[in-house]
C-alpha cells in the first residue's frame, strides 16, 4: 500500500532536524493563561503578546465578554446546523446588519470562518470560461478559493498595477473577469495600491473582490479598511474581511451592494455546507464592531505603537520588511531558517512572543520573525520588545546593521 504522507517526507526530515537542535517548536506554542491581549503565560513565563492579531485588542473588554456570556446563557453553545437550515438565529441577523450598516451597503452576509469567506466568494463568483485575477502574494484562502473554482487563474507581479494592467490587457474582453485584491499584505504588513489597482480593474470591466481581513478596524476614517482610505469603496463589488483580526473572535464576512447578492446563500457552498457561528461568538463580533465604530482613539494608539516598534528595531540595525511602519504588522528579515528559529526561541525564552513564517509561505522566499501590534500595547512594553529583540540578535547570530536579502521594500 503507498504511504499517501510520504510526499511529506522532506517537510518531516526537517522538522525532526530541528527538534534536535533543542530549540522549542514554533509551530506548537501552548498558551497556559492568556492575561490580557497583550500578556500570557508560555512555559511558565510571563510573556509580551506581539504575534496574535489582536490589533483592537477587544477580547477581553467587559462589554464584549458580557455580550457573550448572556448570549451563551440564553441560546446555548451552539446551532449545531447550517445557515439555510436551523442555523440562523435572530442573532445572525442582527450582526448581518451591524456590518451592512458599519460599511455602508445593502447586504452582508457571515461565514463561520474568515478562510471560508474568501474560500467561498473566490470559488462561487467565477467559474467555467472566466478569469480570477489575484495578486502573486495573495493569502492561502484566495488560492484555495481559486482551486475549489473552475475559473483560470491569473497571477500578477505583487502590488503592481503596471502588471495588472498587462494581464487583463491578454484576456477576452467579453470574458468574466474577478480581480481579487488585499488591503493590507500580511507577510511583510505592506499596503495595497488600492487606488491605482481598482482604476485600473474598472478600466477593463473586472469585477473586485476585496479582503480588509488586516485593515479593517484601523484603516479610514471609520475603519472599513484600505478600501475607505483610498475613497474607492463605490468601485469595488465585494469586500471581505475575517472576526479573527481586530473583532477579537472568529469569523469572516462579505458584505456588498449587488442587487443579486442574495443568491449567494444558496449557491456559495462554503456557506452553505457548514455549521453556522455558535450565538456567544456572533454576540460577541456584533459588540466588537459597535465598538470599533466608536473609538476611533484605539486606532490612533494601534499605529502610533506600530510607528514605535518600526523605529525601535529600524535603528537597533534590523532589516524590516517596509521603509516604514504602513499597518499594524511589522516584519524582521532574516538571512536564513537557522538564523530565523534561533532568534524566536531566543525571544520566547526572554518572554516576547512573536511569529516565525517561513517558505513557502512567504513571499519571495524570505525567512521572517513578523509581529502584529495591538492597541492595548503600552509604549514600555513596546520600548521592552525591541530591547529584547537587540539583545537577541547577538544569541542568534543575526547580522545588525546589514540588508543582506534584496526585498522591493514599499514605501509609507
Amino acid at each position: 500500500m503507498a504511504d499517501l504522507l510520504a510526499k511529506f517526507d522532506s517537510l518531516i526530515a526537517e522538522r525532526a532536524a530541528l527538534n534536535a537542535t533543542g530549540l522549542p517548536d514554533p509551530f506548537r506554542v501552548v498558551m497556559e493563561k492568556v492575561v490580557s491581549p497583550t500578556e500570557a503565560i508560555i512555559n511558565g513565563k510571563h510573556t509580551i503578546l506581539v504575534g496574535t492579531y489582536n490589533y483592537m485588542g477587544l477580547t477581553f473588554h467587559p462589554e464584549v465578554v458580557k455580550a457573550g456570556q448572556d448570549a451563551l446563557a440564553e441560546f446555548g453553545s451552539g446551532t449545531t446546523g447550517s445557515r439555510v437550515l436551523n442555523g440562523t438565529y435572530a442573532g445572525h441577523k442582527a450582526l448581518e446588519q451591524t456590518l451592512a450598516d458599519f460599511y455602508g451597503t445593502q447586504h452582508a452576509m457571515v461565514f463561520s470562518t474568515g478562510y471560508q469567506a474568501n474560500l467561498g466568494m473566490c470559488s462561487t463568483l467565477v467559474g467555467k470560461g472566466d478569469y480570477i485575477v489575484i495578486d502573486a502574494d495573495s493569502h492561502a484562502s484566495i488560492y484555495d478559493g481559486c482551486m475549489l473554482g473552475n475559473a483560470d487563474v491569473v497571477r500578477f507581479k505583487h502590488n503592481s498595477p503596471e502588471d495588472l494592467d498587462k494581464r487583463l490587457r491578454r484576456l477576452p474582453k467579453e470574458a468574466g473577469k474577478l480581480v481579487v485584491l488585499e488591503g493590507v499584505y500580511s507577510m511583510l504588513g505592506d499596503i495595497a495600491r488600492m487606488k491605482e489597482l481598482v482604476a485600473v480593474a474598472k478600466a477593463h470591466d473586472a469585477t473586485i473582490l476585496d479582503d480588509e481581513a488586516h485593515s479593517m478596524g484601523f484603516f479610514g476614517e471609520k475603519g472599513r479598511g484600505v478600501v475607505e482610505a483610498a475613497g474607492v469603496e463605490d468601485q469595488v463589488d465585494f469586500v471581505v474581511g475575517t472576526f479573527s483580526k481586530s473583532v477579537g473572535t472568529i469569523g469572516g464576512f462579505v458584505v456588498s451592494n449587488h442587487p443579486k447578492f442574495d443568491i449567494l446563500r444558496v449557491v456559495c457552498r462554503p456557506y452553505v455546507f457548514t455549521a453556522s457561528l455558535p450565538p456567544s461568538v456572533v454576540a460577541t463580533a456584533r459588540k466588537a464592531i459597535e465598538l470599533i465604530a466608536a473609538q476611533a482613539d484605539r486606532r490612533k494608539q494601534l499605529m502610533d505603537n506600530s510607528r514605535a516598534l518600526h523605529t525601535g528595531l529600524k535603528e537597533a540595525g534590523f532589516q524590516l520588511g517596509t521603509k516604514e511602519a504602513e499597518s499594524a504588522i511589522i516584519a524582521v528579515i532574516c538571512p536564513d531558517q537557522d538564523t530565523t528559529v534561533k532568534l524566536w526561541a531566543t525571544l520566547l525564552a526572554n518572554g516576547v512572543y512573536v511569529n516565525m513564517a517561513r517558505p513557502p509561505a512567504t513571499p519571495h522566499g524570505l525567512y521572517l520573525i513578523r509581529m502584529s501590534l495591538c492597541a492595548e500595547h503600552k509604549p514600555e512594553q513596546v520600548k521592552t520588545i525591541v530591547e529584547r529583540f537587540a539583545a537577541a540578535a547577538g544569541a542568534a547570530g543575526y547580522p545588525l546593521h546589514q540588508e543582506f536579502v534584496n526585498v522591493p521594500l514599499t514605501a509609507a
